[in-house]
């Protein structure tokens, strides 16, 4: 069940929080204070991604009669909302250090702490990105690549403290933690944008309708049937599917219900999680392209 993996993200954030700040405390870097404000962030998205994971996985009822798949797209354009707010957090944190840099206190232990703490989120968004994929769950893949742009923030935050801690370098703390958060604002920008496709009713990867259209082409030509009004639709991890099947005016109810089925458990078994509608309509009949077009 995806609920489980949401439950990981949870003790991860909880883990990285206290070693982020732990390794912020001890260094006194912007740079680390501003990677632990993420940690924070990616926290309340993962309890976020938990609550809309058992809401979208909530049963049909008589006020929702086609689910609440959808409600996965509120937490993951949330989530790309938080990762852009984390990053405005880390721009202003870092810009006073641009005027007044600061030593940094025993660099060394810090870098060791949040090394650990990107592994944990490295090794969870690995798990999480297989999950998703495997479930079709665009809560589970943004939780995934916020952690990934979690990994990248630590990943930018230690080069700079290495380099002060190094070099001496010690406007670089305050540059580096700007330019990562530059970074990731493009990450919570995509999600956001994907989110707002998806409660738009956007149809299904390109890909899949390309192979329902050679699935209704083949029985087109084996029994003389025609097919329009064909639409898909995605909400979350569900997928649907509706077509008219249009056959020659001679079939009986029983044989065109037979051929619909055999259509529809084809379409079933490329398209995961996939609901089918199917119409049959007389193929000679002039009312039967009437409704091709979404209003009739």
């Amino acid at each position: 069940m995806p609920e489980r993996y949401a439950w990981l993200s949870v003790g991860a954030a909880i883990a990285t929080i206290t070693l982020k700040t732990v390794a912020w405390q001890v260094t006194g870097s912007v740079g680390m204070l501003s990677d632990a404000m993420e940690s924070v962030v990616n926290l309340v998205a993962a309890m976020l991604a938990l609550w809309m994971l058992r809401l979208a996985a909530a049963p049909p009822d008589v006020d929702h009669p086609f689910g609440r798949s959808k409600a996965e797209y509120f937490s993951s354009g949330f989530e790309g909302a938080l990762i852009i707010l984390a990053a405005a957090g880390i721009i202003y944190a870092a810009a006073p250090r641009l005027i007044e840099p600061k030593l940094l206190d025993t660099p060394a232990l810090g870098i060791a702490i949040s090394v650990i703490a990107s592994a944990i989120n490295l090794w969870t968004a690995r798990v999480l990105l297989a999950a998703a994929t495997r479930h079709h769950s665009i809560t589970l893949e943004a939780d995934a690549k916020h952690l990934l742009t979690d990994v990248w923030t630590s990943a930018g935050v230690l080069v700079a403290v290495a380099l002060v801690a190094l070099g001496g370098w010690l406007i670089l703390d305050p540059l580096i933690a700007i330019a990562v958060a530059v970074n990731i604002l493009w990450t919570g920008a995509k999600l956001m944008r994907r989110s707002f496709v998806g409660l738009l009713d956007a149809a299904i990867p390109e890909s899949e309708r390309d192979e329902i259209s050679k699935i209704l082409q083949e029985y087109a030509k084996r029994y003389a049937v025609s097919f329009h009004a064909v639409r898909t639709r995605r909400a979350g991890a569900r997928r649907f599917v509706s077509f008219h099947l249009l056959v020659p005016d001679d079939w009986t109810v029983h044989h065109a219900h037979q051929i619909a089925e055999e259509i529809e458990a084809r379409i079933g078994a490329l398209v995961p999680h996939a609901s089918l509608f199917s119409h049959i309509e007389p193929i000679s009949d002039p009312r039967s392209y009437d409704d091709i077009e979404l209003d009739r």
